[in-house]
């Protein structure tokens, strides 16, 4: 049985608070259009070049936004996690183009749907929704930049010991692939296996297959903090 609005926002606190400013009237057409899909992981939401045709809320799990290059090299854009939108979706449906980067859902996904004409006639009629949708589209906005800072300014040594650290889990291990860590880091698998080998050897960490024990915490850190 299919969940309505009501029920799958109240799993959603980020998106339930964001959209209980939306006018009745915004409410009721959200309740009638709007529809809740689940998406199993790997599935792909969008491709350069595809039609976009519907605004997309993650209300559990999280989905991936990345860029390939010609070559081959791929580039982790940012993260939509529960209660955010994806800033690709809002810029290709409010200029009507089509979609430059490639959409994968990292995790099993739950996500509100509205179509196209939905999402243009709240935007044009709801106050509340505009607010939500342009609070979202400049924090995402915001990460973005941020990436493009980080890529463009910060030594790949410092990016990865502190990408390291940032995701490592109970274990004390980044359980992902070395291609995986490049796609994060914006760099190429041969770079970063270079300079896990090379933190390997200085004893910060040790290579498994599929993962990186972080065997020094406090050295990663240094590094990472090394201006």
């Amino acid at each position: 049985m299919a969940k309505s609005l009501s029920e799958a926002l109240k799993q959603c606190p980020e998106a339930e608070s964001a959209l209980a400013a939306l006018e009745p009237e915004a409410r009721a057409l959200l309740e009638k259009h709007a529809r809740i899909m689940e998406l199993p992981q790997g599935t792909v939401l969008f491709r350069p070049g595809d039609l976009c045709e519907n605004y997309m809320v993650v209300l559990k799990g999280a989905a991936r936004v990345t860029l390939t290059s010609e070559s081959g090299r791929e580039i982790l854009l940012y993260r939509v996690e529960p209660g955010q939108s994806c800033i690709m979706t809002t810029a290709a449906l409010m200029a009507a183009e089509n979609y430059t980067a490639e959409g994968t859902t990292e995790t099993d996904v739950e996500a509100l749907v509205v179509p196209q004409g939905i999402f243009r006639d709240l935007l044009a009629r709801s106050e509340g929704f505009r607010r939500f949708v342009f609070l979202s589209y400049a924090q995402r906005l915001r990460d973005l930049m941020g990436l493009v800072g980080e890529v463009a300014f910060a030594r790949l040594d410092r990016r990865l010991a502190a990408f390291l650290l940032r995701r490592k889990g109970e274990d004390g291990a980044v359980h992902m692939t070395h291609q995986e860590i490049a796609a994060e880091v914006g760099s190429t698998r041969e770079a970063v296996s270079r300079l896990l080998k090379s933190f390997e050897r200085a004893g910060h960490v040790r290579l498994r297959r599929g993962a990186v024990e972080i065997l020094d915490a406090n050295a990663l850190e240094r590094l990472a903090d090394n201006e």
